[in-house]
Parts: C-alpha cells; structure tokens; sequence
C-alpha cells in the first residue's frame, strides 16, 4: 500500500488499463491491446488550475456515536480537502459469490486506519443489491478499556438486471410500502435517494474503458446536501435525467483515460494511489472542470482498492459509486 505525506502527493505514477474482452467474470478486468483511443475533450472545456494542494482529511478515532456516524456518512467533504480511504474485499468459501466490503479512513502519513463501513452483497436477489452498515465503536461496561462494535444500517445501493444503472438510497422503506395493512406510517421515513450511476451500453462490443455517468442533487448555497425522497417513478434521479430535466441536477462522468503507445494501454494519473492495471480503475469529474478529480478509485492489490474523494460528495455516495464497478456488467463489456 502506498504511502504518502499528508501535505505532498507522492511521485506521479499511471495506473493503466489493458483490453482483453471480458469474459463476464467481475474479476477478468485486465484488458490488453486496444487500439481504441478516448474521445479528446472539446475546445470548449474549461479548465481551472488549483495550485493549492488539498488537506487529507483525518479521522483522530473510532466513531463512537450514532451521530458521528451520521456526519460523517452524510456530510459532504469540507471544501480543500481529501478524504483517503482503503477498501477490502473478502470473499473466501461461502462468501465468494456475495463478497463483503470494508471501507476504512486511512491517514497517509502514519497508515493508521479505522474501519467506518462495511458493504454485504445480498443473497436471493435477482439484481446486485448491497446493503451498507455502518460501525460504531462503544465502551464495554463490562472491560474497562474494551470496546464493542455495533453496526447501523446506513443504505443500499440496487442495479437493473443488466447491471447498467445502479441508484443509492439511504436506510428507509420504499415510498410504495411507506403504509403498513393498518394505513398507519412505518417506523422508517421514506428512503432518501443519494445518487445514480449509468453505465453505457456496449451492444456491439468494442473494446475499451467502461463509460460512467453519474448523477445527484446540487447542494444548496451552504454547501449542504437537501433530502430528497421521491414518492413516484417520474421524481427519480434516473427519470429526470433521461427526460432531460437535468437542469437541477449535478452530472459527473469518469475521466476519459489517455491511450499510451508505449505501453499499448489506457492509462490515467492517480499520483500513485493506484498501481495495478483494472477495468474498475476510474476517475470522476465534472465536464466544466477535467482537472479537479471529484473521487478517484483503483486497485493496489487483488483485494485491496483505494478511494479517495472531496467536495461535493460524502463517504456514503462515495462507497456506494466505487461498490457499482465491482460486478461485471452484462450489456457493457
């Protein structure tokens, strides 16, 4: 695992991509000898230089309230800053087919990590469907020193069939059970949608970087995230959007990797955080601004990745977006 200053970016590196066609397995993601170069950004689109290198968030301790978890789950990132965090991926014996994922904050400068989330592919499901908890750390009454770790259900994230669209909502029930047989209101409020994620189709099978969209609400004038919980189909992100009512909408897609002759692959610059080649590596920006990385994820090892995000996206959306490249995409490879 790198390692870096928390003040400087360690020595810039590219992480690459090869291009193999995939064979429909998540984890046949190398590509190899593609000739495909990416679509050059247009005339038209504006670059802002930032030459202040951003804060790296740190985590001082484990969360130990329900509300820290909420904070730090919900808020966006403070303006000027990156969050760094690790992601482990366990699928031994049983769990090889609905793997888990835990995410930790890690601190560059010492490699100290605290593990905040933890992401369970669900069983008896006919699409991807994840289920993100979220630990807390609480003084056991019983060991002076010692602590249990209790878990609290922060989201899901859920595909189409195809694994083509992915929508992330916050722990809450489904506008259309929001009743129970009594007409009485459930316990939980209606979920809140976080965000979705398209992913393009690849009918014809050309080969190449996948192609992400990735869709949310604009924050309000104080940098705050508005709760938003649709009550029909016509009110989702996803509906909005292919309507062409996106006005109101924040729109990110990945970076467009460069083809490198040299190396007969894509690659893209990930300042050394990411340094195994994938189909999952990728980058999200914001078409106005190609050089302020948004949130960039990639591997370092067979079952370790590294996501790393800012302003304005929180931990939650930021886990659930990275969980969203893991499955192999039916329609898209």
């Amino acid at each position: 695992m790198n390692t870096a200053n928390s003040n400087n970016y360690p020595q810039l590196t590219s992480a690459t991509f090869t291009s193999q066609p995939s064979t429909g397995d998540s984890d046949d993601e190398d590509y190899a000898n593609n000739t495909d170069a990416t679509v050059v950004p247009q005339d038209s689109t504006i670059r802002v230089s930032r030459p202040v290198v951003p804060i790296d968030f740190v985590l001082p301790r484990p969360i130990l309230s329900q509300k820290e978890l909420n904070d730090l789950a919900f808020r966006p990132a403070a303006l000027n800053t990156r969050v760094t965090c690790r992601i482990c991926r366990f699928r031994d014996g049983l769990d090889k087919l609905y793997p888990q994922y835990k995410l930790y904050i890690e601190h560059l400068a010492t490699g100290e990590i605290h593990h905040v989330m933890t992401a369970k592919k669900q069983r008896k499901s006919q699409t991807s469907y994840y289920t993100i908890v979220g630990t807390l750390h609480l003084v056991d009454p019983n060991q002076p020193g010692a602590f249990l770790t209790e878990e609290i259900v922060l989201g899901k994230v859920r595909s189409n069939f195809l694994g083509t669209s992915f929508v992330l909502y916050s722990h809450g029930i489904h506008p259309d059970k929001k009743k129970d047989q009594t007409g009485k209101m459930g316990e939980l409020p209606i979920r809140e949608e976080l965000g979705a994620v398209l992913y393009d189709p690849n009918i014809l099978g050309f080969k190449g970087p996948r192609k992400m969209t990735i869709l949310m609400h604009t924050l309000t004038r104080d940098g705050k995230r508005p709760e938003f919980r649709p009550e029909s189909e016509s009110d989702t992100l996803l509906a909005k959007y292919r309507d062409g009512h996106a006005k109101d909408l924040l729109v990110l897609h990945n970076k467009s990797p460069q083809w490198n002759e040299e190396t007969q692959s894509f690659v893209l610059n990930f300042s050394g955080r990411v340094t195994q080649a994938s189909v999952k590596n990728f980058q999200v920006v914001h078409d106005n601004d190609l050089d302020y990385i948004v949130m960039q994820f990639g591997r370092v090892e067979r079952d370790y990745f590294t996501l790393d995000y800012k302003y304005p996206i929180c931990l939650l959306q930021a886990f659930a977006i990275a969980l969203t490249s893991f499955d192999a995409k039916l329609a898209c490879e």
